[in-house]
Formats: structure tokens, sequence, C-alpha cells
């Protein structure tokens, strides 16, 4: 048998809008995983919050985390490759985000290789949410002054607001810091009427990790089938093989899919993979 290899985004892609696993998705994935297809996911989120929504499958392979900053061995816990920031350009552009009244979350790896945040003391109500949504995370620090140490790898930067608050510091980093970082700015699928401003690694992004990950599991980005939703997962359908947008996706992915399938809330990626997976059974 030729495994089929597939990486699907998680939020609004293979979980429901309420950011659960359901039943019928956890049976597809968890078979085909089984018999041999190489299945695996790209998202923004860390390990930690991605395995708890979605742990419920046991991956076997490497997991692309922080939107492709960081990619993972979920069987062994252990960092397999990365885009990291380094400290001093991260530390300069803490200083540029306050300077227009708003200081990140910094998303980083330790100097163990442990998932950290660190933040100051959270007053912003995207950022009071974000933290209340996951409760008893061991990762978050409050610091009453936002310094990235010298021995921790940053991942992402990441800004929680309403548009208009975080539109002039996208507009100023684009002009100042263009050639040093990766710039995302996308409308949070959780918090109402706010968005994340990410900025990461020139090479921290969907497409560069789906590069990581075919190299990982020995293949060609060609042969991967993506599934994604939302503007970040621009990456996955510029690298990948066959790219599947759900029916809720945004427009601009939907226009670049070789095909659309049902929404995230009526399961379209597993009902799209038991289509294929009984093809390549009747073809094996």
């Amino acid at each position: 048998m030729n495994p089929i290899y597939v990486l699907t985004d998680l939020d609004g892609t293979l979980l429901h809008p309420d950011a659960t696993l359901s039943k019928l998705s956890r049976e597809v994935v968890t078979d085909a995983i089984r018999d041999g297809h190489v299945i695996s996911y790209a998202t923004a989120r860390s390990y930690i919050s991605s395995h708890a929504v979605a742990g419920e499958i046991h991956w076997r392979h490497p997991v692309v985390l922080y939107n492709g900053a960081l990619l993972f061995d979920p069987v062994a816990k252990v960092k397999l490759d990365g885009a990291f920031l380094n400290t001093g350009i991260t530390n300069q552009l803490i200083a540029f985000g306050k300077s227009f009244g708003l200081c990140p979350l910094l998303f980083a790896l330790d100097h163990r290789d442990a998932e950290r945040v660190l933040h100051e003391p959270l007053r912003r109500s995207g950022d009071q949410q974000f933290r209340a949504s996951r409760p008893g995370d061991p990762r978050f620090q409050e610091l009453d002054e936002l310094q990235c140490p010298d021995d921790f790898q940053t991942l992402i930067l990441t800004y929680i607001g309403h548009f208009e608050e975080l539109k002039p510091l996208y507009e100023a980093v684009k002009g100042k810091h263009a050639d040093q970082v990766h710039i995302h700015m996308m409308p949070d699928g959780y918090l109402q009427d706010h968005y994340f401003l990410e900025l990461s690694h020139p090479e921290a992004n969907k497409r560069h990790g789906l590069r990581m990950w075919a190299k990982q599991v020995g293949c060609e980005p060609e042969q991967i089938i993506v599934f994604g939703d939302n503007l970040n997962d621009i990456g996955l359908f510029e690298a990948g093989g066959t790219k599947i947008a759900v029916g809720n996706a945004q427009p601009g992915l939907k226009a670049m899919a070789d095909r659309i399938i049902e929404a995230n809330s009526e399961d379209g990626v597993a009902r799209y993979l038991q289509e294929v997976l009984e093809g390549v059974k009747e073809t094996g």
C-alpha cells in the first residue's frame, strides 16, 4: 500500500466551531494512521494547546506548531526543527510595539526547549480572554517588564486587539522591519471582533513548516494533501500538492483550492479522507 500524506489545519478545519474533535474525525484519522497513512496537523497553536483539543488522536508523525515556527515530535516530545527570532530582534520588536502602547505575548522555548509564554500584567480584554481560555496552562509567566532572556528562542510575538488598534503597528512593522520578520494579521476565530497580529522569523510560516515536515516524513511537498480555512493556511496551499478548503474557509483560500468540501461543522475533512482512503483500498 502506498500511504497518503496529509497535513491539516486544526481550528476552523478539522475541529468543530467550538474547538472540539468530532467522533467521526477522531475515528477516521485514528484508523488511517493505524493503517500506515502519514497524517498530521499544522496549527497556530502550541503543542500543549493543540494536544488539549486534538489529543484524543494518537499522532505518530511530526506536528507543525506556531504557524510553522516549530516542528515537534509528539511521541518523543522533542523539538525537531524550527525557525526562531533571535533575542536582539525580539526585544527591538517588543520596544517598538510599546511605542504604540501595545505589549505582546512572547511565545518561546526556554533553555530546556520547554514552551513558555511571557507577558506583562494583562490589562487588555483580548489578552485576558486568551489567558482565561487556557486555565492551568503552565507555560504562562507574568513579568513586570517583558524582555526575552538570552537563552530563549522566540517562536512568535502575538498582539491581540481590535483591528483599528493593531493596524497602525502592523503598517509600521511592515515599513521598518519587513526584511527581519514574517508579519501576519488575521481575525481570531474565538474572540469576537478581535484580531491577532503575529511577528516571527521570516521562515516561520506554514509554507516552510510543510517543507520541514515533508523532509522529516520522507515525501515530496507535491504528494501532500492539505486542508485549511484561514489566511495563515495560504502557505500550506502554496507548498502542498492537493489543496482542499473547507466550506467555511476565507474566500482568498477558496480561490486557491483544488476542491471545496463541507464546512468544519459538517466534518468535511473526515468525509473527504473517507473518500480518498476508500479509493486507495480499491486500487491497492
